[in-house]
């Protein structure tokens, strides 16, 4: 959702979901039922940077409440730029964005060792001013001071049940944006947001078991996943089952910062019944073609175009 520079300024942004809606709505005009749910990274850090600049003079927001804004903000222009590419095909758009949260247990071991970096990097006068809000920052050596978080698992989007109402009335719905907000429920029944991160990629495979999907499409910016990246050895992944593709993640071949939770997500998912893709966002639509021309067997992943 940004451009192909990274810039994240609202045009780049606005311009980046248009493009992906119109693959979108090439799925939805062939009768496909299609939930999105997407990430938030570059929003999340926007945000921050305006905490970090206030902090002086407005208290800085939590990340739930973050999360919250963010999916806000982005559900609004993919309900404006998918209802527009309906409309060019003769189609009525009917979506709608829902706030949505995610269960994580209160004792997960992430807590303890908050270790997720994110934001940018501050001198140490700036991450004391922070700190002073309860936020934690960790001396990275020469590049300066970074803020960390605990990044637990996901457990239950608990707004499942809306989401699958809305779906049976029709509606396209965006749900679970950035992970969903992290909430954690205290012995009185109580939720209440936490400063974590979620992964996106884990979220979505728990988001598609959830409602029942029969296919789990990760959209990323390579046509694949590749083994021995960057070497003259190099080759794409295809048609892989779960044991595979886990041993090849036990060997390291997927970095933790990029493919690997894709691949992890990959394997939740189809280890629940389902089937997965990763693959490009240009490629969605070719992706699901492909799955029902193989008839692919449930457990099945698909990491290639």
């Amino acid at each position: 959702m940004t451009a192909p520079d990274g810039g994240a300024r609202p045009i780049d942004q606005e311009r980046a979901i248009t493009t992906a809606m119109e693959h979108v709505a090439d799925l939805i005009a062939e009768g496909y039922q299609v939930l999105l749910t997407h990430g938030n990274g570059p929003q999340v850090g926007n945000l921050l940077v305006k905490n970090e600049i206030a902090a002086s003079v407005v208290p800085p927001v939590p990340l739930d409440w973050c999360g919250a804004q963010t999916q806000g903000t982005i559900a609004l222009l993919i309900m404006n730029a998918l209802d527009g590419a309906l409309a060019a095909r003769g189609l009525k758009g009917r979506s709608a964005g829902l706030v949505s949260r995610t269960l994580i247990d209160p004792a997960d071991p992430g807590f303890a060792n908050p270790s997720k970096p994110i934001g940018r990097y501050l001198p140490k006068l700036e991450a004391e001013k922070l700190a002073i809000h309860g936020q934690i920052w960790e001396d990275r050596g020469e590049r300066g001071w970074r803020r960390v978080v605990a990044s637990p698992q996901p457990l239950e989007i608990l707004e499942v049940d809306a989401i699958k109402q809305l779906m049976a009335g029709g509606f396209l719905v965006i749900a679970a944006g950035g992970g969903g907000i992290p909430v954690v429920r205290d012995a009185a029944g109580t939720l209440k947001g936490v400063e974590a991160v979620l992964d996106k990629d884990l979220t979505a495979a728990l988001l598609a078991r959830q409602v029942e999907a029969d296919l789990l499409i990760i959209a990323t910016d390579v046509p694949n996943a590749v083994v021995g990246w960057g070497t003259p050895q190099a080759r794409a992944i295809g048609r892989i089952s779960v044991v595979e593709l886990r041993a090849l993640a036990a060997e390291g071949y997927f970095a933790s910062g990029s493919m690997g939770p894709k691949v992890e997500a990959a394997c939740r998912f189809a280890e629940g019944g389902g089937v997965s893709v990763v693959t490009s966002l240009d490629q969605i639509r070719n992706a699901v073609t492909s799955v029902e021309i193989a008839r692919f067997d449930v457990g099945t992943i698909v990491v290639a175009s």
